[in-house]
């Protein structure tokens, strides 16, 4: 198998759609994802020096490429000389996963297109889902997210989930404010050993992330395909990551947070409520409350109490976004983001 040539068919669509969807992140933003995907690359340590003046020749030709390829169609996965549709991630790992890589293609938030080729760490099959881990990444876009549901499948990038963790850490570092997510590094030893706390942190999250899929899968069953119609006609709206953050809220609700605060693990507890995004934050601001209470007096009881008053709540509020779609269909965004604002927890 011609491990080189599947990389550069998968690469290569990477390249695309960076091309059309890479400028969409603030300039902050974009200039710390594109050194930390040149570091990707070049196969740097996170704890080596990288030289901007490197980076920033880098940075020129890519974007350079880039334009070229802006208007290019995504082309197939070539497999032993097959050439696959490059969102069939089913065939192709089947042809794939025998030889210890994995695939996956497919659309993730607000529209945009991920691909990413990896060495297979682990294959699970249960009779509800198909757990499919990677280690060592061979190709990837800019946005790597570290984990994914399709079909049935949950996907858990472990090299993309390292490099989220560092990324926080590197931007907590700044000004080490006392907050969630310091709390969740402080469980580590970060100062003396980057990459042993790296990993371990990484091993530690990597189950976190595999309950929130679990809770994506039950949610996904349970709301059914209106709602995957409902986000497609959706996208591009503040609506969007209102519904998007009430089905987080539901898998987690359902599966993570029931979970982690069982397993009484600090670490990942702080880094839930320090990952949480702004919308999120937004409709769910008791779940904060009951995170200090928990936090200041080591009770975990007001925490069990949002979190089981939370699963009936968002269930509620995702049916009644559904009924809204349902009713008005494309022209729902505004119904369903008031619906979000007045619904918060």
């Amino acid at each position: 198998m011609a491990i080189d040539e599947i990389s550069a068919s998968v690469q290569l669509n990477c390249y695309i759609s960076d091309a059309r969807y890479g400028s969409e992140y603030g300039l902050c933003t974009y200039l710390m994802k594109m050194r930390e995907y040149f570091r990707w690359e070049k196969g740097l340590g996170y704890s080596g020096f990288i030289d901007k003046a490197a980076v920033g020749e880098w940075l020129s030709e890519r974007e350079h490429m880039w334009q070229g390829l802006e208007g290019r169609e995504f082309g197939p996965v070539i497999v032993d000389d097959y050439a696959f549709d490059p969102f069939s991630s089913e065939r192709i790992n089947a042809a794939l996963n025998q030889h210890g890589l994995v695939y996956s293609g497919g659309i993730g938030r607000f529209g945009r297109p991920h691909f990413f080729l990896g060495e297979l760490e682990r294959r699970v099959e249960t009779p509800d889902y198909t757990l499919l881990v990677s280690g060592r990444e061979l190709a990837r876009d800019l946005t790597s997210p570290p984990a994914m549901t399709r079909d049935g499948v949950i996907y858990v990038r472990r090299e993309s989930l390292r490099q989220l963790l560092w990324e926080k850490l590197e931007s907590w570092r700044w000004h080490r404010p006392d907050n969630p997510l310091g709390r969740a590094f402080s469980c580590y030893e970060f100062d003396r050993d980057l990459d042993g706390s790296l990993d371990r942190m990484t091993d530690d999250e990597l189950g976190q992330v595999l309950l929130h899929e679990r809770g994506e899968c039950l949610a996904g069953d349970w709301l059914g395909e209106g709602w995957n119609r409902m986000i497609a006609d959706l996208q591009h709206t503040p609506a969007e990551l209102a519904a998007r953050a009430v089905r987080d809220h539901l898998a987690d609700c359902w599966v993570t947070l029931p979970a982690t605060i069982a397993s009484a693990r600090a670490s990942s507890l702080h880094f839930f409520v320090g990952n949480l995004n702004a919308m999120r934050k937004t409709l769910y601001p008791g779940l904060r409350g009951a995170y200090d209470l928990w936090f200041d007096i080591a009770d975990n009881s007001a925490l069990k109490n949002v979190v089981d008053e939370g699963l009936e709540h968002w269930q509620s509020v995702a049916r009644a976004m559904l009924e809204l779609h349902a009713d008005q269909g494309p022209d729902a965004a505004g119904a369903i983001l008031r619906l979000a604002e007045n619904s918060a927890l």
